[in-house]
């Protein structure tokens, strides 16, 4: 028979459903609690043997044995969410389903920019894969028509059409670097403070978030020159002229390299600080550092990882809401939608000065299965009109989340961000902003139980990121505001009475 199409309201992908009812004359549901799976398995087992397919074990809820298996063999410094995490075993849409059946809203996973198991994903390596995966320095058409629909994405006249392709957003950063410091014959690389960048030598040289290393900002070489971030809520500058006396700090600091007879290689940052907590980065500031670099002979590079592809809803790219145009462009998390993939743009004069380190390709990175994947997500976050979504939804959430700080200053510092990438910055109270890490912590674990995967970031943990695969919807970010009420109510209520 003919399949149906998927509809936006649907729980599952359109399938065929086969389902054995041993007990005559009960009305079986399709569906049911987790609570309840076990008693209906036994009134409805499983169809495996009359389709001819091996019968799948039903898996079980994640026990302390498997928690001490990961402890055993997996390096404590690769740490898992949650106290007592419960054993995700599928994702769709914007929900993770444990091993009890239960589904959990995401609203931390910013690398399925589609939504888990999105069928276009599925397609394409089902497709490709059957068919080649070989590195770049074969000719496949995969790579070029990939490209070439990346650099369609860029303004025509930023001359940003030359693409890299690589793994992840931790080679990009890297391989950016490389590029910068190539063209420019330097070292000197200027970044933000508490910025993050990635887990290599050089993207780690430049990520400073105190939450993944509190000796990070001690322990740089001396060629990495630390900005203060533009933090309007937390930093040294709140006021209307703040962007000018942050951007002062880059003039300064390109000023001193000069006088000792160097220049800054690069200029490195994210047009909205991700691991800071969705921090926006003041309008005029990246005009203001972009000039003080250039005027020096450095490049300017532009870390889309956490918000390109229109996750903040004004523009496709972050770095067109501040009116600049970098050098260098990084990109990663959600170009694969799960599937290891990143790329660098920069210009044909750039990338050819780079041939002076000899040729660059990557055993993996732009072969065609990543190819294929890259372009059916990059074609679906348009089809989907995604972007669109990360606006209208990500202003509903603004608005939710903001009657919440309304409503619990004693608990809600400020909601950071814009779009579909905002943090919720919990503090100690609304008068001296100490950051509240114990308490975000403990909020985090509230609202699992109450079916919401979230996570604290920031210097100090304590911002809750908001940053949902694309596809959510209003009736998610109710879910989340509901969930966060109740968990703000419920500390409200402990407080008061701990007072008494």
């Amino acid at each position: 028979g003919d399949q149906a199409e998927a509809q936006p309201d649907q729980r599952l992908p359109p399938h065929l459903h086969v389902q054995v009812i041993a007990v005559p004359g009960i009305a079986a549901p399709g569906l049911c609690l987790a609570a309840l799976a076990s008693a209906w398995s036994s009134v409805c087992p499983g169809p495996s043997a009359l389709l001819g397919l091996t019968p799948r074990p039903r898996s079980e809820p994640v026990t302390e044995a498997a928690l001490a298996a990961r402890k055993k063999h997996v390096a404590a410094v690769q740490e898992h969410y949650f106290k007592r995490p419960p054993q995700i075993e599928r994702g769709w849409k914007q929900h993770l389903i444990d091993t009890s059946g239960r589904a959990h809203l995401d609203v931390v996973n910013n690398v399925a920019v589609l939504g888990h198991s999105h069928p276009a994903v599925i397609a394409a390596v089902q497709r490709q894969l059957p068919l080649l995966n070989t590195n770049s320095r074969f000719v496949y058409a995969a790579l070029g028509d990939f490209a070439a629909k990346i650099a369609a994405m860029f303004p025509a006249e930023s001359g940003l059409d030359q693409v890299f392709f690589v793994n992840s957003g931790s080679e990009a950063t890297d391989l950016a670097l490389r590029i910068a410091r190539t063209a420019t014959n330097r070292r000197n690389t200027l970044c933000m403070e508490g910025g993050y960048h990635g887990v290599t030598t050089a993207s780690d040289e430049i990520s400073t978030t105190l939450n993944d290393n509190p000796r990070s900002r001690e322990t740089r070489p001396p060629w990495i020159h630390l900005m203060p971030m533009p933090n309007l809520y937390r930093g040294r500058f709140r006021g209307p002229d703040a962007a000018t006396r942050y951007a002062d700090a880059v003039r300064e600091r390109v000023a001193e390299l000069g006088e000792k007879g160097s220049g800054p290689a690069c200029f490195i940052a994210e047009p909205l600080s991700g691991n800071a907590g969705g921090v926006e980065i003041p309008p005029g500031y990246l005009q203001q550092a972009y000039a003080a670099v250039r005027a020096a002979g450095g490049l300017c590079i532009a870390d889309e990882v956490q918000v390109g592809y229109g996750r903040l809803g004004t523009h496709f790219w972050g770095f067109q809401e501040h009116g600049v145009t970098p050098d260098i462009v990084t990109m990663a998390k959600a170009a694969g939608n799960g599937h290891p993939l990143g790329f660098v743009v920069t210009t044909k004069k750039i990338a050819e000065s780079f041939a002076a380190e000899g040729s660059f390709f990557s055993s993996a990175g732009g072969g065609p299965v990543s190819c294929a994947v890259g372009a059916a997500v990059l074609s679906t976050v348009l089809s989907e009109n995604l972007q669109a979504n990360a606006r209208e939804v990500g202003a509903y959430a603004t608005a939710r989340l903001g009657a919440l700080a309304a409503q619990f200053p004693h608990i809600v510092g400020t909601v950071h961000g814009h779009g579909l990438y905002q943090g919720v910055e919990i503090v100690k109270d609304e008068f001296s902003r100490e950051p509240a890490t114990a308490a975000a912590s403990a909020i985090c674990d509230r609202l699992l139980e109450l079916g919401v995967a979230c996570h604290a970031t920031g210097d100090y943990s304590n911002v809750l990121k908001f940053k949902p695969p694309m596809c959510i919807t209003r009736e998610s970010v109710d879910h989340f505001a509901t969930a966060l009420e109740q968990v703000f109510t419920e500390r409200s209520a402990g407080r008061k009475k701990s007072k008494l």
